[in-house]
């Protein structure tokens, strides 16, 4: 039995060979330079410097209530809502849900503000989480 082949195609794959070893070499890099006129990212100085334009939720709470809904219909204007906290009670500032400051109310040109008298630490934070 005759083998099939064309002429010339045993140096065809000779030549393919020859090329593909060339073609292959490793990587050439330039070195990278300390003084290249290349922008540079910007070193960052503080980790906190990434977060500072999140928005977060501020609420400032001034008491609870738990009522049953029949007594929430009952509500008109002019009603009275007893809340769980007493008169002169710091307030609590909480942000995103989590306790961070307590305070009092002030006013400041027409409109109310609250002062910080105490503020939470990130051990008492974590404590409270934990529960």
């Amino acid at each position: 039995m005759a083998e099939n082949t064309t002429p010339g195609s045993d140096s065809l794959a000779e030549g393919l060979k020859d090329r593909a070893a060339a073609a292959v070499r490793p990587a050439d890099y330039d070195e990278l330079d300390a003084d290249s006129s290349a922008p540079r990212a910007p070193a960052v100085l503080n980790d906190i410097d990434l977060v500072v334009d999140v928005p977060v939720q501020v609420t400032v709470e001034l008491g609870r209530a738990k009522m049953q809904i029949r007594n929430l219909l009952a509500l008109s204007y002019g009603s009275v809502i007893e809340l769980d906290m007493l008169a002169g009670e710091p307030l609590e500032v909480v942000v995103n849900g989590c306790l961070i400051a307590q305070g009092e109310v002030v006013i400041v040109n027409d409109r109310y503000g609250i002062r910080l008298t105490d503020i939470v630490t990130p051990a008492e934070r974590l404590r409270k989480i934990n529960r």
